[in-house]
């Protein structure tokens, strides 16, 4: 078995242009994907927490029908669906690319809505009943009070979704997407061969996935040691509302 192993076949692979160009695009739909998910998350979360029940209810039927269905399926929507429901997804600036995005961005949303509404539930609600007796506003109270501490608490999963993420976009491949996987594939269709070819896509995966959770553990460390020192300094009074308020 082991003298069967093309290693010049992995080597070229693993340096080839297709595999590199495949990984960037790889890294690029990822984080394309998960900022427009954390802005729209954000707003889900946010209806999610609304006391008006027609709100809560479009953010949990949001979440009910994208977590409910394969990410694979929705892939396939926006591809092959929306085009024949609206002729503007017909026109030439409708990629692979874009349709992952948008199918990838809806479905990760979902998800982060959930980790963001735990992380704003997180808060001490005497944090912002401190904000209003200091004369804050709502959305004042949200941006210098609530967000900032519900963002250490929403690091972990949140870097852990970026991953996910991250291997999710090999599903683009099924609709063209030219990404680290696409290219594996079309390496072994040339050469009938599939264990050099998906190795050294593996590797790639490898790699980069090792390399993000490395930097997902130094901001944990950052966070951390900042919200620790800011207690250290502020004393026991209501630290981050008074530190804000200024």
């Amino acid at each position: 078995m082991v003298a069967s192993f093309d290693s010049h076949l992995f080597w070229s692979a693993l340096t080839s242009g297709p595999y590199w160009r495949g990984a960037l695009t790889a890294l690029e739909l990822t984080a394309a994907s998960l900022a427009t998910a954390l802005v729209i998350g954000f707003f889900v979360a946010l209806g999610a927490l609304s006391p008006r029940r027609s709100v809560r209810s479009i953010s949990w039927i949001y979440n009910w029908l994208f977590r409910a269905t394969p990410t694979l399926l929705q892939l396939y929507f926006v591809w092959d669906v929306l085009p024949t429901l609206w002729s503007g997804f017909a026109q030439s600036w409708f990629t692979p690319f874009m349709a992952a995005w948008i199918a990838l961005s809806l479905n990760e949303a979902a998800y982060l809505s959930e980790i963001i509404r735990s992380g704003l539930m997180s808060v001490d609600p005497g944090q912002e009943l401190a904000g209003r007796a200091l004369g804050m506003s709502n959305r004042r109270i949200l941006r210098r009070i609530v967000v900032p501490q519900a963002i250490r608490i929403a690091i972990p999963p949140i870097g852990n979704e970026f991953i996910t993420l991250l291997k999710l976009t090999s599903l683009a491949s099924i609709i063209s997407l030219q990404e680290l996987l696409n290219a594996a594939n079309q390496l072994t269709a040339a050469k009938f061969q599939y264990t050099e070819p998906l190795l050294a896509a593996l590797v790639y995966y490898l790699v980069i996935v090792s390399i993000l959770m490395v930097i997902q553990a130094r901001l944990e460390r950052k966070f951390t040691f900042s919200s620790s020192r800011g207690r250290r300094v502020a004393g026991p009074s209501i630290p981050i509302v008074s530190h804000d308020a200024r």
